[in-house]
């Protein structure tokens, strides 16, 4: 599973609106809303890389200083980076008209520094409309909006901004990354181009790299995404996100001594990066290795205990290791935070289950079938339904089981153990034709798997029999 630093812990970290200067858009990349960690759970895939968020360029020469002392006082106090003030200041000059472009950016710039977002997004759009020449508002526009996930809009704003004329390449560079960005999962061929665009303009960095790599996976050529990374590697040893996104495609490509090669030669040097430690854990997993993965889990539970994704991947382990004590206070305070979750709910029940608290496991399960659309496939609902069938047959609820049997044969097959389960329950409901029909079919398909059910099946045909 191919996951960023900031992917594996999934919570939503914001840029710091506090921005360095006053002329350029910053290259810090947004982190975007689910630790990592993990991986988790599913090794599924690498999060995206995000997009740049706004800033200053402090190398760029300042523009003529306006006559106005009350303009000099703004434009110092952005210098300084005392926004406040600068918000102040920008506020009483903006209400005078004629309207100035540059004044309205300088506005909004502070607003958006300021995390006013709704304020600098509209001082933005004023500014463009007082002069739709102008490249900077275009542009931080286009990343504000990006940071806000409103992508189809902020696309609009970054395209304009390529097309308009700035004195700073590497702006316009900017622009184009951040729309590679945007285009990196709906459109992997637009955003290779936008991605040379900006390579043409302004000296390649590791990001780009990087991205040329997921581009690359994008379009199906595992070969060149492994150049990439490798080549990034090459040049930068302690770049994790380069060792995530290899680890993540060797494990793809069936190849899981490699990946593990690379993520304990990379955590002999950062032993306690969470990325990779996750990466690590969710592959020990994947091979059985649930006694070494457990320790590494309960590693990044400790140090980020509110991060779900990790919480999730150290009970499922607990779980798999039959550490089901360990497992269920682990699940229950996942469920406290999102108690809809179709599968959560079923692995919460299972664990229950096996600590033979049939009445809650049943009460958990009958939440999650009742979302049968809300389940990643038709198998996962399945499953769910095969729990709730059991833990309503051992909590003495015939009606639900059989309820419950009837969902999970919309989309599996009959099996020895639903065929039992079924007869069960006609069988407490008096169902005396049904019952003997089924507990028929079972043994003539259990073959000496179930010698206890076949024992019992036997037993109640012959108690059956003479009910007639």
């Amino acid at each position: 599973m191919k996951l960023a630093p900031q992917c594996l812990f999934p919570s939503l970290h914001k840029p710091n609106p506090s921005l360095p200067d006053k002329a350029k858009i910053s290259a810090n990349r947004l982190l975007p809303s689910s630790l990592l960690l993990l991986l988790l759970l599913s090794l599924g895939s690498i999060a995206q890389a995000q997009l740049p968020a706004g800033a200053i360029d402090t190398t760029a020469p300042p523009r003529t200083a306006p006559q106005d002392p009350l303009r000099a006082q703004a434009n110092e106090a952005l210098d300084k980076q005392d926004y406040p003030t600068a918000l102040k200041l920008l506020t009483t000059l903006a209400e005078t008209p004629p309207t100035d472009a540059h004044l309205l950016y300088d506005l909004a710039f502070a607003q958006d520094a300021l995390d006013q977002t709704t304020a600098a997004e509209a001082t933005y759009r004023r500014s463009a409309a007082a002069d739709p020449t102008y490249f900077d508002p275009h542009l931080a526009l286009g990343l504000l909006l990006a940071r806000s996930g409103r992508l189809s809009d902020a696309h609009s704003q970054l395209l304009t901004a390529t097309t308009l004329s700035t004195d700073n390449p590497a702006l316009k560079a900017r622009a184009f990354r951040a729309l590679a960005r945007i285009d990196q999962t709906s459109n992997p061929s637009a955003a290779s181009d936008e991605l040379l665009s900006a390579i043409k303009i302004s000296p390649e960095t590791p990001d780009d790299i990087l991205l040329s790599g997921e581009l690359a996976e994008a379009s199906g050529d595992p070969t060149a995404a492994e150049l990439a990374y490798r080549r990034l590697l090459a040049v930068d040893p302690q770049n994790h996100d380069a060792t995530a996104a290899l680890t993540h495609l060797l494990l793809h490509q069936q190849r899981p001594d490699q990946a593990e090669a690379l993520l304990t030669t990379a955590l002999a040097k950062d032993p306690d990066n969470p990325t990779l430690n996750a990466q690590l854990a969710s592959l020990y997993e994947q091979q059985g290795k649930t006694a070494q993965a457990i320790p590494l889990a309960a590693k990044l539970h400790a140090a980020h205990p509110e991060d779900p994704s990790i919480t999730r991947l150290l009970a499922r382990l607990y779980s798999r290791n039959q550490q089901y004590d360990q497992a269920a206070p682990l699940y229950a305070a996942l469920l406290a935070k999102s108690s809809q979750d179709p599968t959560l709910l079923d692995d919460s029940a299972d664990v229950q289950i096996h600590l033979k608290n049939f009445a809650e496991a049943e009460v958990l399960l009958k939440r999650a079938v009742a979302q049968s659309s809300a389940f990643p496939t038709k198998e996962d609902l399945g499953q769910a339904a095969s729990h709730l069938a059991f833990a309503a047959s051992a909590n003495n609820d015939p009606t639900t089981t059989l309820q419950a049997l009837t969902i999970r044969g919309t989309v599996l097959p009959q099996s020895p153990s639903s065929l039992f389960l079924s007869a069960t329950a006609h069988d407490k409901l008096h169902h005396t034709k049904q019952a003997t029909d089924l507990y028929k079919q079972f043994l003539s398909v259990a073959n000496g798997q179930f010698p206890d059910e076949e024992w019992e099946a036997r037993h109640r045909l012959l108690t059956l029999e003479h009910l007639k």
